[in-house]
């Protein structure tokens, strides 16, 4: 196999956060109650949800994340946007990096944050497809294997709370799509450079 065909087949980490102005994922007091996103926003993370092999958790994102869209899943209430996120969120696979959670439901598994590295790396090599990564703890310690940096930028200033990374982090980059929608919301993926 060519090394250009290597690697395509290789996984992908592709970290993606919805984020203020400012370029903070929560606020000071740890508020994520800025992030609704429209339907059209939620659309896009629709397709991005759609192709992940598997969902890459920090702890505290799977916390966010996982009772909410389970239970969204069994809701007819909601609008049809967050029924489909939810399949997709429980058809996908979800790895989350805790050394304090043990316990987890079926299609979650748990890998210590000592072995984060070693099993992204791993996961790299036998996985086609992106490796959806969430959440700025984990970026952070995995800023040198993440290839794909993007962010849905609200248009709202915070002024201060967790950063999308973390204070010094250095990668330089290359912008290889944007979009802006009508609510303001603009997207912006970049690559390494």
């Amino acid at each position: 196999m060519a090394s250009d065909d290597r690697e395509r087949t290789m996984g992908r980490v592709c970290y993606s956060m919805i984020v203020s102005l400012d370029g903070y994922v929560e606020d000071a007091a740890g508020s994520i109650a800025f992030l609704e996103p429209d339907e059209e926003v939620h659309r896009l993370a629709n397709e991005q949800a759609r192709s992940a092999a598997a969902f890459l958790f920090g702890r505290r994102l799977y916390e966010v994340m996982e009772e909410p869209w389970t239970a969204a899943a069994a809701r007819a209430d909601l609008p049809e946007v967050e029924r489909e996120f939810a399949r997709i969120y429980l058809d996908t696979p979800r790895i989350m990096f805790s050394d304090t959670l043990d316990t987890v439901p079926d299609g979650v598994r748990v890998v210590r944050r000592d072995q984060a590295e070693a099993e992204v790396r791993r996961l790299k090599r036998s996985t086609e497809g992106d490796l959806s990564l969430g959440g700025p703890t984990l970026a952070a310690a995995l800023v040198d294997l993440i290839d794909e940096f993007a962010m849905f930028v609200l248009p709202v200033v915070l002024g201060g709370g967790t950063p999308y990374l973390a204070a010094g982090t250095r990668v330089p980059l290359r912008l290889a799509e944007q979009r802006t929608f009508p609510s303001g919301t603009v997207y912006l993926r970049y690559v390494r450079a």
